[in-house]
């Protein structure tokens, strides 16, 4: 989906846009690890692992969100600008790395691998749906901003307000042995 916003949205052709979508998983792997420190300093220090997991599930959230909204405005950037804004929103998600999925891990140890499949099987329900909805609102718009960013700003606003309400790290009693 990178791509096609890059050789559509950017006027980039195809090979330009084939090079550009890989500098997000690149950056990825880059910012993983400084998140994996970050949040391993901050336990370290003695902050709550619910506090981290939340602080590295917000940075997971609201990064793209924020550049998504900057990518969409009419701020007279060049499409590089544009790619390496999109590029570093995407890469900064990788702090879910160290917000939601270690929380599998905090709250059942035993059944963390359940626990992970059960929230990425109800994670990829949006995904698949989200798909139709991009088509359809790219169809009514002919805007990729409205069809694919403002929906995923949306949820990923609504995602930031829901794991900072509820999420918590606290081990469950059905991991304790009978």
């Amino acid at each position: 989906m990178f791509w096609v916003t890059c050789s559509e949205e950017l006027n980039l052709n195809l090979r330009e846009a084939a090079w550009v979508s890989i500098l997000p998983p690149l950056a990825s792997v880059f910012v993983t690890s400084i998140a994996a420190q970050f949040s391993d300093n901050l336990i370290a220090n003695g902050v709550e692992t619910t506090t981290v997991r939340k602080i590295c599930q917000a940075i997971s959230f609201l990064s793209p969100a924020t550049c998504m909204i900057l990518s969409s405005l009419d701020l007279g950037l060049q499409p590089w600008e544009i790619v390496g804004i999109l590029s570093c929103g995407l890469a900064l998600s990788s702090f879910a790395l160290s917000g939601l999925y270690c929380t599998h891990q905090d709250i059942s140890p035993e059944y963390a691998s359940i626990l992970l499949g059960i929230t990425n099987t109800v994670g990829a329900v949006p995904g698949i749906v989200g798909v139709a909805l991009t088509g359809f609102l790219l169809d009514s718009t002919h805007s990729w901003s409205m069809s694919l960013f403002a929906p995923s700003i949306f949820f990923y606003l609504t995602g930031t307000i829901v794991w900072l309400a509820f999420a918590s790290s606290k081990p469950q009693s059905f991991s304790e042995s009978d």
